[in-house]
């Protein structure tokens, strides 16, 4: 048969019984509805952003704006949160964080995958073990450390306590090279590297995809942490971005108007990252966090 006559062929039309029509409705009904709950609070929000004070408690939340070209709350919020040093304090976290999150977690994935020892799987179970402790519960004897060693409101401290073990990273990490043949450990030493070069030079830009998806997370729980934040960072020139959001709540009352523009302004350096750096971001999800 030709080509020409390969083109002519038409598909069979799929046949939808009565059930299958009523389950394919049923399914984009679910999805417009969720759909359209997840982007009210987001409508909610921009909305109020543009209100004045007045404008906010004298009409609906989800009214519109009488000025959409009123930015006279964003300039608000952005000084008087002191939002430039939140966002420089968030960076500096985030930044240290992920770097040491990053090189702790690929070489101790790299010990516990490349050598057996005695002891190799009971520190997987710790690891296991210590993700199941919720984190409130141990604050107590964490503070009273924090305390002892003077780490509490100062960045350094909270940096340091931020660098945590992360152990869903490191699972990730584990995973990923366990994918990784042996073969190349062997030929790079029979070419005379050491264990360090082979960790360097050849399994740490294989992990590539793994580096993109731990950051991601890592990332983003740092850049959004509060409660953290909020315990040892009482300073306001420590302040995060997440905790120089509460300027605008108090016993009197809280501007919500001001909060939303807030709330949009930390929101664009995420989004931002996000369109830059989107195939990169699906990249490392797709591979790094199913891989194997």
């Amino acid at each position: 048969m030709s080509t020409m006559d390969q083109t002519k062929i038409k598909k069979p039309h799929k046949k939808y019984t009565p059930g299958g029509i009523a389950w394919i409705v049923i399914e984009y009904a679910s999805l417009l509805f969720f759909g359209f709950w997840a982007i009210v609070p987001v409508f909610s929000c921009v909305v109020t952003a543009f209100k004045n004070a007045d404008e906010y408690k004298s009409t609906s939340v989800m009214a519109l704006p009488q000025n959409w070209l009123n930015f006279s709350n964003f300039a608000k919020a952005f000084t008087t949160a002191n939002m430039g040093r939140a966002f420089l304090n968030s960076f500096i976290v985030m930044i240290c964080v992920l770097v040491v999150s990053v090189i702790v977690g690929t070489q101790l994935a790299y010990v516990l995958t490349r050598f057996k020892f005695p002891g190799n799987q009971i520190i997987r179970n710790m690891y296991l073990l210590a993700s199941l402790l919720p984190s409130v519960a141990m604050q107590v004897t964490v503070y009273k450390i924090m305390s002892s060693f003077h780490f509490v409101n100062h960045l350094y401290g909270y940096i340091i306590m931020s660098c945590g073990t992360d152990v869903i990273s490191i699972y990730i990490f584990i995973q990923f090279m366990e994918n990784i043949s042996t073969s190349l450990d062997e030929s790079a030493i029979i070419d005379g590297a050491n264990y360090w070069q082979i960790y360097w030079k050849i399994l740490l830009p294989l992990l590539k995809p793994a580096v993109v998806t731990a950051c991601i997370l890592k990332g983003v729980g740092v850049y959004n942490e509060y409660y953290c934040a909020n315990l040892y960072l009482q300073d306001k020139n420590l302040h995060t971005i997440a905790t120089s959001l509460y300027t605008f709540v108090g016993p009197m009352g809280s501007q919500y108007n001001l909060i939303c523009a807030g709330v949009i302004i930390s929101f664009l350096p995420a989004l931002i990252v996000f369109l830059l750096c989107q195939k990169q971001i699906y990249s490392g999800m797709t591979q790094g966090a199913v891989k194997g």
